[in-house]
């Protein structure tokens, strides 16, 4: 905000005020963020203190985004080992009131002087060069910083929403704030006024209701919140707001798809027995229905699949993810089941089978179940979607934004943390049985279970392959 209003001041001060008198302005405003020159603590007394070049580096980096010079000097921002150095007990900084310059030997008077040079005082009033007939045009909704006294009026914010209500058809999105001293009859006034003046929605926030809120103007020591409490309250929010996103998602909302949309019908026969398979697509591109039709088969088989692919159809448009679907019914078994003469999967073991191989080859890029991968040349519907590989699909690339996420975790544990992590537990053999489908069938051979292979299946026992060469 303060942007603007510095290009308001500048605007308004067109040949009336220099570019040096604009400076200082802004300077007064938000400081000179530097420690060059400043009033008692500056780089030559943090160097007597103990401090290094590369500490008071790390600080000068932090003072554009500090509200007061405490906030730049902290623990946060230096770290441990600068703390231990200068003999500074980083638990003690925990405590409300205490900080870095005080256990150095600063006085409160010497820290609030110098913060005010550094980091400014976050509000113009009072700035040299302004007047106070200009001071309501940079007006906020709450008082400026530590020294600020003047704000918009809670009740200007009704008087303008009533002004602009008569012309829009709904409710205005707009909080009346009120002050930190605002009683409860303020705010009754509030309401009363907004409902006499027609008002169709109002929202009211009292500064300092919260324990903790975005913007606060007050910089005092014991009001403070310590830096793993703002943790735990970023932590949560965005736990929060996790479940909510997920809440949301999971609501049972449904995604309806387009009046008219795109797919595609691919027709094959499984162990002798046509099948048509037609799909239809949200806007994006991705699925969102299927049909399947089997025209000579008996009208209680025909009626099954129907159904079938009506609550398939509805669990993608209630967010049911269709790798959830393709890794549950590819290799179920019952007949019909055989040989296909569709171009990349020759061999199912049910029609269900070959219709998530088709699904998931198409929609997900999904290409390990298939017996021929396809060509360059081939058209799959995952190629009609911008930003989508071929080989990555969703479940190709939530494995790689997991991996990503746990080498950065691993990376910031001690080396004995990691070193116990370093020889994992399960051999090949037992990783790959890990994975083998509970509906496998028996070797024909000897008997034994048999396990994935690629599209078919093998027996670790024998070594024999039963459909892949």
């Amino acid at each position: 905000e303060y942007m603007i209003y510095f290009s308001i001041l500048e605007l308004i001060s067109r040949g009336k005020t220099s570019s040096s008198e604009i400076d200082s302005i802004i300077k007064y405003a938000v400081g000179t963020n530097t420690l060059m020159n400043a009033p008692h603590i500056n780089r030559e007394s943090l160097a007597a203190k103990g401090f290094t070049s590369s500490d008071i580096h790390k600080i000068e980096g932090a003072l554009p985004s500090a509200f007061d010079l405490n906030s730049a000097i902290s623990s946060w921002v230096l770290g441990a080992e600068t703390l231990n150095r200068l003999g500074i007990d980083g638990e003690k900084l925990k405590t409300p009131g205490e900080s870095i310059l005080k256990e150095l030997g600063f006085s409160p008077s010497q820290i609030e002087e110098a913060s005010l040079v550094i980091c400014g005082r976050m509000t113009l009033e009072g700035a040299p060069g302004l007047k106070a007939q200009h001071l309501p045009v940079f007006d906020c909704a709450n008082k400026c910083g530590a020294h600020g006294v003047r704000y918009i009026a809670p009740m200007a914010h009704i008087k303008m929403m009533a002004a602009a209500q008569p012309f829009i058809s709904g409710a205005i999105s707009k909080t009346v704030n009120l002050p930190h001293e605002a009683r409860i009859e303020d705010i009754e006034q509030i309401y009363l006024e907004g409902w006499r003046l027609g008002l169709k929605a109002i929202a009211v926030y009292r500064d300092g209701s919260k324990m903790s809120q975005p913007l606060n103007a007050s910089n005092k020591a014991e009001e403070k919140v310590s830096r793993d409490e703002v943790d735990k309250i970023v932590a949560q929010a965005v736990d929060n707001a996790l479940k909510t996103a997920q809440a949301a998602l999971g609501a049972g909302k449904r995604r309806r798809l387009p009046k008219k949309r795109h797919g595609f019908t691919v027709e094959a026969r499984v162990g002798g027995h046509q099948v048509y398979l037609r799909t239809g697509e949200f806007a994006d591109g991705t699925l969102g229905e299927i049909f399947i039709d089997m025209h000579k088969e008996g009208a209680t088989f025909r009626s099954l699949l129907n159904c079938f692919a009506i609550a398939v159809s509805l669990g993608l448009q209630y967010g049911v993810p269709l790798e959830e679907f393709v890794e549950k019914m590819t290799f179920t078994r019952f007949e019909p089941q055989g040989v296909v003469d569709h171009p990349n999967i020759k061999n199912a073991t049910s029609i269900i089978d070959y219709i998530f191989r088709v699904l998931g080859m198409e929609y997900m890029g999904q290409t390990d179940f298939v017996h021929v991968k396809p060509g360059e040349d081939q058209e799959l519907a995952i190629n009609r979607r911008p930003g989508l590989q071929l080989d990555m699909s969703p479940s190709m690339a939530e494995n790689k934004a997991q991996a990503e996420a746990r080498q950065i975790v691993q990376d910031q544990l001690p080396p004995e943390a990691t070193k116990a992590d370093a020889h994992p537990t399960h051999n090949p053999l037992d990783a790959q049985l890990q994975a083998m489908m509970g509906d496998a069938p028996f070797c024909t051979s000897c008997g034994h279970t048999t396990v994935r292979n690629g599209a078919c299946y093998k027996c670790l026992n024998c070594g024999n392959s039963m459909g892949c060469s």
